[in-house]
């Protein structure tokens, strides 16, 4: 697995910077009279160097439900909106929704590819949102988990993204060998979670799966809450979960951000438009510019100004 995961790290794109050290996870907190300094998995510190090779973005979670392909496909608009060229694929080879979300009917899908009845720039979708998407397969179960053969045949392919800015892939949730592979094949993982607490403690069980089945941990582990009611609630959830990994695994995760529950995100599913597009000034549309900004190491800001600063400070409701 982490040779595959090095061989779609070569055919996309090479990476800086070195390998994190690594520890020993396991289910006692790290001892301090060890004095060993956390795991990290973030590289967003090197993102300010100039680099060509496309960055990929793995999207995860710990269990369904929690809205990770809409985070996904809104941040993909978000980038491009920015002047990226953006590829989604939809790793999740057995349920596959991303074209669903878009409102696109594909022709052909990674069904086809890996079945080798098709190439992977004849299943790249144009969409009107200036992103491309790879279409998942629906209702294959036999594909969902492929064999080792299968996964590096697949890789072998993915060399014809590299012309990408961006490469997000919204991986299946929960965990298998193919969400495995991804996930350490990435620059970025992003956990996403809801305040629920099975969502909490399922987003530990995918973090901890990271920090004991990917060897030489180099990627930035980021997570990212959704559905949050207030700014307090989306950082209470992600410093629990971030405590937790640091004192039973040695790891460090970073809070990327939160995203509010928003009626718009519903509408926008029933209506299979993104909400960054049907509503780009909702709350949680800023929200997905926020976490952009914060993956890219700069400031979003929402074009307010004054007014915007004036609510804030007098405790007026904003975003």
């Amino acid at each position: 697995m982490a040779d595959q995961a090095e061989k779609l790290r070569e055919l996309v794109g090479d990476k800086s910077g070195g390998h994190a050290e690594t520890a020993p996870a396991g289910e006692k907190p790290a001892g301090r009279g060890a004095e060993a300094p956390p795991r990290t998995a973030s590289r967003s510190s090197e993102r300010g160097e100039s680099r060509s090779a496309t960055r990929i973005i793995a999207v995860s979670s710990g269990k369904g439900g929690v809205g990770k392909t809409n985070i996904a496909i809104n941040l993909a608009l978000a980038y491009a909106q920015a002047g990226k060229k953006v590829i989604v694929m939809d790793a999740d080879l057995g349920l596959a929704n991303v074209n669903v979300v878009l409102g696109v009917i594909p022709r052909y899908n990674l069904y086809h590819l890996i079945r080798k009845q098709k190439s992977l720039s004849e299943i790249l979708v144009d969409t009107s949102y200036g992103i491309q998407i790879i279409a998942g397969a629906s209702g294959f179960s036999k594909i969902a988990n492929l064999d080792e053969d299968e996964r590096r045949d697949f890789i072998a392919e993915l060399a014809a993204l590299s012309n990408a800015d961006i490469l997000i892939i919204d991986c299946a949730a929960g965990v298998s060998n193919n969400v495995i592979s991804f996930i350490a094949a990435a620059d970025d993982a992003l956990i996403v979670t809801t305040p629920e607490p099975t969502a909490i403690t399922d987003a530990y069980g995918i973090i901890k799966i990271i920090a004991t089945e990917i060897e030489n941990l180099d990627i930035g582990l980021k997570l990212i809450v959704n559905r949050v009611k207030s700014v307090v609630e989306g950082k209470r959830v992600a410093e629990r979960v971030i405590n937790i990994a640091g004192q039973f695994l040695n790891l460090k995760v970073d809070y990327l951000g939160f995203v509010f529950d928003d009626p718009v995100v519903h509408t926008s599913v029933v209506r299979q438009k993104p909400f960054l597009v049907l509503e780009p000034k909702s709350r949680a549309a800023l929200c997905i510019r926020h976490l952009v900004g914060r993956l890219e190491n700069y400031e979003y800001r929402d074009g307010k100004g004054i007014p915007t600063f004036l609510k804030r400070l007098f405790g007026s409701k904003g975003p």
